[in-house]
């Protein structure tokens, strides 16, 4: 019993010091420059230490506005897609556990009572009789010892798919937070632009009126009525256009943040608002290497690369060890006298010699690898595409803004001379209908742009990874 002993010892030490047979592992190289695109669209590329980038940034930090804070709060509470993620990574650290605890043996305690009658043609002693047994054991049963990696090739799987599910998490929560800012910001945007309308619909309406009078007295034609009246009508379809789609954006709040969101933490208008701070994008692509999507990728990626080990480990040897250790009686009395202990010791080894279901097995866990390094590099290149695309926008609102500015100045200008000339009955209404569409439409378009600016430094937050993990 000793010699057992000292056997079973050992390959407890064997299974501790075990090793896999999972490849070494190496990150493949990124499939992006290592610096970020140049040129006209980019604007000046600003120092490093001028603006803080966005991993220097936690989002409250980035995000200082009073109400979108709190809105943004409530969401993280609130949301159930975010609440999903969370339970999915519940349930990853959980299966993880179960690949981790399969390292370690299941020990049983087991109590049982057997009866039997024996014939006489069946017994030994030409007699009837019946034989009764009572058992109470403590023992391991079937306990593979991992000595070529199989079991922590599996365990290692399921620990980086745990911490894949962990980063999919954070990067949930990172969208949440940036498509809840720009759903608050295109709310404001909206209510702003429905201001804008219902103002231009009071003056297109005092402006039919006066025309009205003119015609009634017959300074003016029909004609000039009727396209009066075209501006009030096209006025009041934008009016309902807009009361609409401030209606669907707080809807669209209310789905994200799960819950009612009071009207005091809604701003009116984009100028209301405290702005996201500025960021920049950093010196080198490389930071894209943390973000949440790009290490879950990885992380996945890894978990490919160990569950190769386990299926070379089916080529091998599996061990499995069986023991107990007990009492045995024909009496229930006399389970626990003296000389009534038993015990059990049953190793055994299983040879695989020919399992074609092995060999393709093998063959898709490498493939399987093959397509996690593909969709790894698909993460990065998509948030290289990300980034740039947003430093495109970055590089050039600004200029858009200032023209736009201009064009609304300049139009805003042309209608007022516009008015007054046809007033004095030097041009017709027509002239007059032109400049204020032109104005209107300029108007709206300022209004959209300056959405455009504030939700694009939100997109770039969201692309360079959403800043500080401290959610």
């Amino acid at each position: 019993m000793n010699r057992k002993l000292f056997l079973f010892l050992f390959m407890t030490i064997l299974v501790v010091g075990g090793c896999t047979m999972a490849p070494k592992y190496t990150r493949p190289d990124m499939q992006i420059p290592s610096e970020w695109p140049t040129g006209p669209a980019y604007g000046e590329t600003q120092p490093a230490f001028s603006v803080p980038t966005a991993e220097e940034l936690t989002w409250r930090d980035f995000l200082s506005d009073e109400g979108m804070q709190e809105i943004i709060e409530a969401a993280l509470s609130n949301n159930r897609d975010l609440r999903l993620a969370a339970l999915n990574v519940e349930k990853a650290q959980a299966l993880y556990g179960i690949g981790w605890t399969s390292l370690l043996p299941s020990v049983d305690a087991i109590g049982s009572w057997y009866k039997e009658r024996i014939p006489a043609d069946l017994s030994s002693t030409k007699s009837a009789y019946t034989t009764e047994r009572y058992n109470i054991n403590l023992g391991i049963t079937s306990w593979e010892i991992d000595f070529f990696g199989r079991i922590r090739s599996l365990k290692d799987k399921a620990l980086e798919e745990y911490l894949a599910t962990d980063q999919s998490l954070r990067s949930a929560k990172i969208l949440l937070i940036c498509t809840v800012a720009q759903a608050y910001l295109t709310l404001a945007a909206d209510r702003e632009a429905l201001q804008l309308v219902s103002s231009t619909l009071k003056t297109q309406q005092a402006a039919y009126e006066l025309i009205r009078k003119r015609y009634e007295v017959g300074i003016v034609s029909e004609l000039d009525l009727l396209r009066a009246q075209s501006q009030v009508d096209a006025a009041r379809g934008d009016v309902a256009r807009y009361t609409q789609f401030v209606a669907q954006d707080e809807n669209a709040l209310n789905l994200l943040v799960g819950s009612p969101v009071r009207h005091e933490l809604l701003s009116q208008n984009l100028s209301d608002i405290t702005l996201p701070k500025d960021i920049s994008a950093g010196l080198s692509s490389e930071l894209l290497l943390r973000r949440p999507d790009v290490l879950s990728a990885e992380h996945r990626l890894k978990a490919a690369n160990a569950n190769i080990g386990a299926a070379r480990a089916a080529f091998f040897p599996r061990i499995s060890l069986t023991t107990t250790v007990g009492t045995a009686s024909a009496d229930l009395s006399g389970l626990f006298k003296s000389g009534s202990g038993v015990w059990t010791f049953a190793p055994q080894i299983i040879m695989p010699i020919f399992d074609a279901r092995t060999w393709f097995a093998y063959n898709v866990s490498k493939i399987e690898k093959e397509m996690s390094i593909a969709q790894y590099e698909k993460s990065i290149q998509t948030a290289f595409r990300e980034v740039a695309d947003a430093l495109a926008v970055k590089g050039t609102i600004n200029q858009r803004i200032e023209a736009q500015q201009s064009l609304v100045d300049a139009l805003a200008t042309a209608y007022r001379l516009s008015e007054a000339r046809y007033s004095k009955g030097i041009d017709g209404y027509l002239s007059v209908l032109d400049a204020q569409r032109s104005l209107y439409n300029a108007q709206q378009g300022l209004v959209m742009l300056h959405l455009a600016q504030i939700n694009n430094l939100v997109t770039l937050y969201k692309a360079l990874g959403g800043g500080k993990n401290n959610y």
